[in-house]
Order: C-alpha cells, then structure tokens, then sequence
C-alpha cells in the first residue's frame, strides 16, 4: 500500500490539474480494452455515500451505438464527439440498491434506505456526478484527455439507448489521446478568497 500523507509530484499533479485541458480535439490513435480496464481500477475508488456505486459507463464502440450518441448532441459537440476515438455515456443507474448486499455487507438493511423512488433516483444522480470527478481524473492519469459534455438531448439519447432499463443519462464524455492543437485558451478561475469561506 502507497503512503497516502505523501504528495504527488509536481508533474504528476500537473498532468491531472494545473496543465489539463477539456480535450476537443484527439489523435488518431485508439482507446484499448485494456485502457478502459485500468481507468475502471482506477475510477471505482471514489468516495461515496455508503459506498454506493451507481454509475455505469456505455461504451459505444459500434457504429450503431456511435450514431444513437451523435443523432442527440447538437452543435460543436456533435462534430467534435464525431472525430473522437471513442463516445461514452455516464449514466446513473437508479437499481443501484440492488448491489448493496455486495458493496455495503456490513449492513445487513441497507438497500431499505432506498426503497424511495424519489430519494433513490436522487442519490443515483448525486453520486455518479461524485464517481464521475474520480472518472476525469483516471482518464488524465492514463496520459488520455475527454470531453465532458452537457449539451445533449438526454431524454431521447435515454428512449433510444436506454429503454426499459433502469439506467438514466448525466453526461457524455469523449475519450482519447488529446491534441494539443485543439487546446482552448486558458480561462480564468475564481480567486481563493472568493472560493474557500472561512467561518
């Protein structure tokens, strides 16, 4: 086990945070099984409530599945989702209590806290949006870049790929080696005092 009071090095936090771009644009090299492998080793630590893990990741790789994604995105992120190596769809899945009795053994009830549609649904999306941040961060730590994307018609991307299951889209994410080229200018953040409220 890593010694976790030790910090990265500054290359390391640099390729994760300071230097990351959303990736736009990416090279013509593809996404391997095995990469998708070792970013799910990496991403399914995230912290979560209860430990909790509601979010599912569609790898459209099928030309099928590539078209689904495409006819719901609009704009920019159409044509850049078009050119990437590889689409995804986070989605959140709001059967999640039904994986309890694995991932939260010590509780021998804990699916009944969850019984409400309302409430389980929320939590769901909640908590992939938590999984999801440990996604970028496993994507960048690989050497690859990704696009999240928002602009997309979530209610018919989940009629036409979704159907019948108990799995609702949050977002679309484009994955691959980055280019550079297609790097945005760099926008300002927040100032810390603007930020972190001391009280």
């Amino acid at each position: 086990m890593s010694n976790m009071t030790t910090p990265l090095a500054d290359h390391a936090v640099a390729q994760l945070f300071v230097d990351a771009h959303t990736a736009r644009t990416f090279l013509d090299e593809p996404v391997t099984d095995a990469q998708i492998e070792s970013l799910y080793e990496m991403m399914k630590w995230a912290p979560t409530t209860m430990n909790i893990q509601p979010l599912r990741l569609i790898i459209a790789r099928s030309d099928a599945a590539r078209a689904q994604v495409l006819e719901h995105l609009g704009g920019s992120n159409r044509e850049q989702a078009e050119a990437a190596p590889l689409i995804t769809v986070v989605c959140a899945d709001s059967n999640f209590h039904d994986t309890l009795s694995e991932v939260v053994p010590h509780i021998a009830n804990a699916r009944e806290f969850f019984l409400d549609d309302e409430r389980r649904e929320a939590t769901a999306r909640h908590q992939t949006w938590l999984q999801s941040g440990y996604l970028v961060m496993a994507i960048r730590a690989l050497g690859l870049g990704c696009g999240p994307m928002l602009g997309f018609d979530a209610a018919g991307l989940d009629a036409a790929m979704l159907a019948g299951s108990s799995l609702v889209s949050t977002m679309v994410m484009t994955v691959g080696v980055p280019d550079p080229a297609g790097y945005g200018e760099r926008r300002p953040r927040l100032d810390l005092d603007r930020v972190m409220l001391e009280r």
